[in-house]
């Protein structure tokens, strides 16, 4: 049987911390399905679309991407994980605060779906303090992203920065 997993997230940007977990989860899993969570009430830098392309860009050199699918998807991940009859969700933990919102949100999947489980994988150390957040405001102040995203995720970000500013 196929092992299947969910990596969920709103990968506004993706960053190398998301690339080091995807690559982690390919290891553990046949199939890894990215699904982009698309969320009316959040606001966000890239359209859905656009973070879909960002990341099929990233995996264009990747040689475990035959291993990866990107879907978009809104409402519960669980509903959607049973859709796709993946078993487990795969979640990135930085530090102790993403643990602990991470484990709630786990025991909640679990109440609502008892047979998808949640793995919890930890990034490479020199990537654990990058958020997508932190990247967001580099980008915003046109600081030197190359530590922290791809070449064409820092190329995005700072043109989507560069239209903004110009509109005020």
């Amino acid at each position: 049987m196929e092992t299947l997993a969910l990596y969920p997230g709103s990968f506004d940007p993706i960053t190398y911390g998301h690339l080091d977990i995807l690559e982690r989860a390919t290891e553990l899993f046949d199939k890894v399905i990215i699904t982009i969570a698309i969320n009316s009430k959040k606001d966000t830098v890239f359209s859905g679309d656009e973070r879909e392309a960002l990341i099929a860009e990233c995996l264009e050199d990747k040689e475990w991407a035959e291993r990866v699918e990107i879907q978009q998807f809104t409402g519960l991940l669980v509903d959607f994980a049973k859709e796709k009859d993946a078993q487990t969700l795969v979640r990135g933990v930085r530090q102790v605060s993403d643990f602990e919102y991470e484990f709630r949100m786990a025991l909640t999947n679990r109440r609502l779906a008892p047979d998808v489980d949640t793995v919890f994988l930890m990034p490479n150390e020199q990537l654990t303090f990058i958020s997508a957040s932190l990247v967001k405001e580099i980008a915003y102040w046109d600081g030197d992203l190359s530590s922290f995203v791809p070449q064409h995720v820092a190329e995005a970000l700072h043109d989507k920065y560069k239209d903004q500013k110009e509109l005020q």
